[in-house]
Parts: C-alpha cells; sequence; structure tokens
C-alpha cells in the first residue's frame, strides 16, 4: 500500500475498494473545493457540522483551505476517501498540542456523503482515525456530536462511551439550537496491539 493511505472500505456499489488518503497541506489547498462540496451536501441534509445553511461553496471552500496550515504545522490530520474531485467521505484528527494533553487527540468533521451513506464507509473512516492516533501515540479519542443522530449511533456502535449531553449546545443548518452528547473512546482499550497493521473494511 502506498505511504499515507489506507484501506477504507468500497464504495457505493461495494465493487471496488477505496483508500483513505491523509493529505498533505498542499493536497488539502488542491481539495478544498471538492470538500467544500462535501460539506454542503452534509449542510443540505441537516446535519449540525458547524454551518448555517446558508453555506455558499466559495465560504465552504474557503473554510478547507484554512485548515491547511494545521495540516502543515502538524497538528491535524485530514484524510479523504473516494475520487479526489468528488470524494465520498473525510475525516479529521486534531492532535493535542500541549505537553500534558500529548496523549489525546480529537475526531473531527466526519463527512460522508448522501450518495454513500448506510454502507459502512463513516464506520470505517471512524477506524482509520483510531488506528492512526494509535500509531501516533494517542490512547484518548474525544468527539462531539448532535444528539440523536445517525452518527451518535455510529459512534455508539463504535465502542464509544458517552459523558453525557449538553442541552442547547450548537444550532443546526436550520438555526435550531440542540443538544450535543460528548463521548470518549481508550483506544488501549479496543486496540490491540498488532491491530494499526489490520485493514479497515
Amino acid at each position: 500500500m502506498p505511504p499515507n493511505t489506507e484501506h477504507a472500505g468500497t464504495d457505493a456499489d461495494r465493487t471496488e475498494l477505496l483508500t483513505a488518503e491523509l493529505l498533505t497541506a498542499e493536497a488539502l489547498d488542491a481539495a478544498a473545493p471538492a470538500l467544500g462540496g462535501l460539506l454542503l451536501d452534509a449542510v443540505r441534509a441537516g446535519a449540525s457540522v458547524g454551518f448555517p445553511a446558508g453555506l455558499t461553496p466559495g465560504a465552504a471552500t474557503a473554510w478547507w483551505r484554512t485548515r491547511a496550515a494545521a495540516v502543515a504545522e502538524g497538528g491535524l490530520l485530514v484524510w479523504t476517501a473516494g475520487p479526489a474531485d468528488a470524494p465520498l467521505g473525510t475525516v479529521s484528527l486534531a492532535l493535542e498540542r500541549y505537553p500534558n494533553g500529548a496523549h489525546r487527540a480529537e475526531i473531527g468533521k466526519l463527512l460522508v456523503h448522501s450518495a454513500a451513506r448506510r454502507r459502512g464507509l463513516g464506520r470505517t473512516l471512524l477506524a482509520v482515525a483510531e488506528r492512526a492516533a494509535a500509531d501516533r501515540g494517542r490512547t484518548l479519542l474525544l468527539l462531539d456530536t448532535e444528539t440523536g443522530s445517525d452518527a451518535e449511533r455510529l459512534y455508539r456502535s463504535s465502542g464509544w462511551t458517552a459523558l453525557g449531553a449538553v442541552p442547547d449546545y450548537a444550532a443546526d443548518p436550520a438555526g435550531t439550537l440542540r443538544p450535543s452528547t460528548f463521548f470518549y473512546k481508550h483506544l488501549d482499550e479496543h486496540l490491540g496491539a498488532n491491530a494499526t497493521a489490520r485493514p479497515v473494511g
């Protein structure tokens, strides 16, 4: 397998193997318009991913480009799965930079295009990020998601532990405040010593 790629399951018709590509800062900048389309798809589907219904393609592209500096510095890892010009999914892993938090990281922007959902891509992208975190010595992962969402069900079924829900934590694309559930996962409890060597999917 080429460096910076990991197995990420199969595409929408389950006939060809996808890989999750770990993007450089330059690749992220180039992929920003396509990733912006993926973000727009999530917002239009009603997902609470930080942006209102009025998000424009230009604003979505610009947001992804603001992430390039963190990627260049090594504090953020971003993967895509699927065609470079129309990715089917993405996931990010933010590595804690403070010395007293060098054992932890946070999952963010796990997005799967509406045309490719409910086929296991979200679960396999999550596993890619978890294994990359373990490879980098991170043993504690954190995330939050809208309470009652499909994403919450994914995390609960993937071995994550819910800390609890915060009422009115974030607005959905329509502007309605929704509760968010916060999760954590101890990787040393769920990944064996050789887990990072096994393909996902």
